[in-house]
């Protein structure tokens, strides 16, 4: 019985792995022919399991994944295999959260229109062109400038997928008065925090009733493509789309042409169906869009995380317990 490491890891992790698999002995292999050797020893794997890898496992039990998404590591014969498999869920989700918030207080604010004009030394209130022009003051310009800034707490937020990460940004977002509404395939109901959790035939419901949309799903068969033109133009006019999920369940162009017609106000995106994102694309131009490349996951809390749940679910294989991030291959989380 052996935990096989692949590719392989440091000293300081290797040392807290093997203190934790004990009495399994743990094999770390640098390349790949030596984790061919040691997969017919192996009843637990980490790291980046393959085709061959697996055929070459008899006795495989469990399998862990160095990451949260599993879109580009299942492959059919690990789906089909008797073995359980877990992944890194749960590193992000605060940090996540406080991403989407950052990225709805831009708009609501206008933050990110201002930071535009600070570059180029203009002192213009968004809204009304008098305003900007000559700081015209009166009950007219007043109230344009008003109505160009958004009230949180008149505002609600749909969210696309109602798990760690969900449930973390519904909980800032109420903390910001905002009302919040979900639809999730398994209901998950929070109260207190979101004022309904719909199933996901009740998109079209919850795309009609918010003001910022924000996809906190995963990559799955049920969620490629999720986006296009039709959902789109079943958003409010006025409303922003966030998506921190992934980058494939948005059509890229058909996002585009709804920000470009108007069909949508604006979009906050971490993560685009094209990665990098060509420089010569339309989005980056677009005022009404803001743009992070990839990071909203990024934090200096999540190595130890990481760590922390590889070593969980090795003692809790060890203790004969299932993995405390075990996930439904089939379903991809």
């Amino acid at each position: 019985m052996a935990l096989v490491l692949f590719p392989a890891l440091e000293d300081e992790r290797l040392a807290a792995v093997t203190a934790a698999a004990s009495p399994l002995r743990v094999i770390n292999c640098h390349t790949t022919n030596d984790a061919l050797q040691a997969m017919p020893q192996a009843t637990a794997f980490f790291g980046k399991i393959t085709p061959p890898l697996l055929a070459a496992a008899p006795n495989l039990r469990w399998v862990q994944s160095p990451t949260a998404s599993l879109e580009h590591y299942l492959f059919p014969e690990l789906v089909a295999h008797p073995c359980q498999l877990s992944n890194m869920r749960g590193l992000f989700s605060d940090v996540i959260a406080d991403h989407v918030l950052g990225l709805i207080v831009c708009f609501a604010r206008n933050l990110h229109l201002y930071i535009r004009q600070q570059a180029l030394h203009r002192w213009a209130p968004i809204g009304g062109e008098k305003a900007r022009s000559d700081f015209i003051s009166g009950p007219g310009i007043e109230n344009a400038i008003d109505r160009a800034h958004r009230h949180l707490a008149d505002q609600t937020v749909g969210i696309v997928g109602c798990g760690a990460i969900g449930s973390e940004i519904a909980r800032r977002a109420r903390a910001f008065g905002l009302t919040v509404l979900a639809v999730d395939p398994q209901c998950r109901e929070l109260p207190g925090l979101i004022e309904a959790v719909w199933p996901l035939d009740q998109l079209p419901r919850l795309l009609a009733a918010s003001d910022y949309v924000v996809i906190a799903a995963p990559h799955t068969p049920a969620t490629e493509k999720l986006f296009r033109a039709p959902l789109l133009a079943q958003m409010q006019r006025s409303a922003c789309l966030i998506n921190i999920g992934r980058g494939a369940i948005v059509d890229l162009a058909d996002l585009t042409a709804a920000l470009q017609q108007n069909v949508i106000a604006g979009a906050g995106l971490d993560v685009f169906e094209t990665e990098p994102l060509p420089a010569d694309h339309p989005l980056w131009d677009m005022p009404n869009v803001i743009l992070t490349p990839h990071v909203a996951g990024a934090s200096p809390r999540v190595p130890q995380r990481h760590l922390a749940t590889l070593l969980e679910n090795i003692r809790r294989f060890v203790g004969g317990e299932p993995p405390a991030t075990l996930v439904d291959k089939h379903a991809w989380y």
